[in-house]
């Protein structure tokens, strides 16, 4: 029975990886998701009979088992059908607080408890120096993106060398506890320098790195998990976490090389972090103001626009009257496609799955190296919610986003700007962009203005 249960968790350790491969293309992501999610509970479900074979656990602890996964899958399920899109970050940058958070208390146990030859091991100590990185790290993201944390980046005198001092202690506790697994000393110091450590590097970080960073946290709570599985023996643990490390590691170096940086200038102190000089705006620089008929105009008789969307789009849930504009315009013959910039929104691919929940076909969606040199062709580039990357003070140096690739929306021939006010994005500068004088600004909320956009286009072709 053990062997047969053993091989059960084998087969849903190869679900996840083909769960994974299922998410590479939109058509099959859902059920890529479906497969490793009914993995999992296989996975949980033999684990539970492994353990009650054991015959292990007493009754309380069985009855601490079972009122945790209840109450855990009620609260996952819970924040699953409740938290609004534009909450997505805050909740994934929660759930790699909690894997990170988890994959300590592990290791953590199996140090003080000793019940497995490996809990004294590289991967037990690197186990609770990862996970407590994530734990406090992840929670210090969620904090930024809900704004219970400043976004700005915060910067205290001496920040740097007390993070390369957290750092080395982090490795010498690491060090330390692996050749004195009984000291719980090195226990408690490692786990706090990591803590700390966690804190101290997302704090100065900000602006339009904050995607990156959330991907580079979800890599480290995967590699957590998987260093927890050597601590257990167990494959179904290692093989899920190697996967989500692994992919989110893949993933942040595919961002930073889009945000032409590196992870390592991300996490010392990148784009949107650090000492920067002031845009230079112009302050008597008019800023011209449109409304709703003449932006209809502009659309009704465009013959290619290229939709921009960003952040507010999310938060007015504008999602599907920018579908319905899309529908309408595509009716008259238009060409309408969608610039996609690699950190659009408050985490990797936001913006994909808030149009792909809209209906709206993947083809259209453009990432910026391909959408780039189609702005001078377009008679429109209609900006919705999206501010830092369409900035072009980016192409200078000295300020906050100076480096980061953008989206060339100022080489269109006309652009126009829907948002509700002239405030900063979340690199916190002003958008050079506002002040050009092919741009109109339509200043009212997203959902409310492209449903007005919707009618007054309709009135013009009717």
């Amino acid at each position: 029975m053990e062997t047969f249960l053993r091989y059960v968790l084998l087969g849903a350790a190869a679900c996840f990886v083909l769960g994974l491969h299922l998410m590479n293309a939109p058509a099959t992501a859902r059920r890529g998701n479906q497969l490793s999610a009914s993995a999992m509970a296989v996975a949980v479900g033999a684990t539970g009979i492994l353990l009650a074979r054991n015959g292990d656990i007493t009754t309380t602890g069985w009855l601490v088992l079972v009122t945790a996964g209840a109450f855990g899958s009620a609260v996952g399920l819970y924040l699953a059908r409740s938290v609004a899109m534009t909450a997505m970050p805050q909740l994934v940058s929660m759930f790699n607080a909690v894997g990170g958070g988890a994959a300590v208390l592990i290791a953590g146990t199996e140090f003080l408890r000793h019940t497995t030859e490996l809990a004294g091991s590289v991967p037990g100590a690197l186990d609770i120096l990862i996970g407590a990185v994530t734990f406090t790290g992840s929670l210090v993201a969620a904090g930024k993106l809900h704004g219970l944390v400043p976004g700005r980046p915060i910067v205290f005198p001496g920040a740097r060398v007390v993070n390369v001092l957290l750092g080395l202690t982090g490795v010498g506790g690491v060090t330390w506890l692996v050749l004195e697994p009984d000291s719980r000393v090195a226990l408690a110091l490692l786990a706090a320098a990591a803590l700390a450590f966690g804190v101290t590097m997302v704090l100065p970080i900000g602006g339009a790195d904050m995607p990156v960073v959330i991907s580079l946290l979800n890599a480290c709570t995967g590699t957590a998990v998987a260093m927890a599985g050597f601590v257990l023996g167990e494959l179904a643990l290692i093989t899920a976490g190697a996967l989500v490390g692994a992919s989110g590691g893949i993933l942040t170096k595919l961002m930073a090389d889009a945000m032409n940086g590196s992870v390592a200038s991300i996490v010392v102190g990148g784009f949107g972090t650090g000492d920067s000089g002031p845009v230079a705006v112009d302050g008597d620089a008019a800023v011209r103001a449109v409304t709703v008929d003449d932006v209809a105009i502009q659309l009704a008789y465009a013959s290619k626009v290229i939709v921009v969307p960003g952040y507010g789009l999310a938060a007015a849930q504008a999602q599907h009257e920018l579908a319905a504009l899309d529908r309408l315009l595509t009716d008259l013959k238009i060409d309408v496609s969608y610039a996609i910039h690699p950190v659009a929104g408050r985490m990797p691919g936001h913006m994909d799955v808030l149009l792909a929940e809209a209906d709206v076909p993947y083809p259209r969606l453009k990432e910026l190296a391909a959408v780039n040199p189609e702005f001078p062709q377009a008679d429109v580039a209609l900006v919705i919610g999206a501010n830092d990357v369409t900035n072009p003070a980016a192409r200078r140096p000295g300020n906050a986003i100076s480096g980061m690739p953008i989206l060339d929306v100022d080489k269109a021939k006309s652009v126009v700007v829907v948002k509700r006010s002239m405030g900063h994005g979340y690199a916190g500068i002003d958008n050079e962009l506002y002040h050009d004088p092919r741009t109109g600004m339509l200043f009212t909320d997203a959902k409310k203005g492209l449903t007005e956009l919707i009618a007054g286009v309709r009135t013009l072709v009717a």
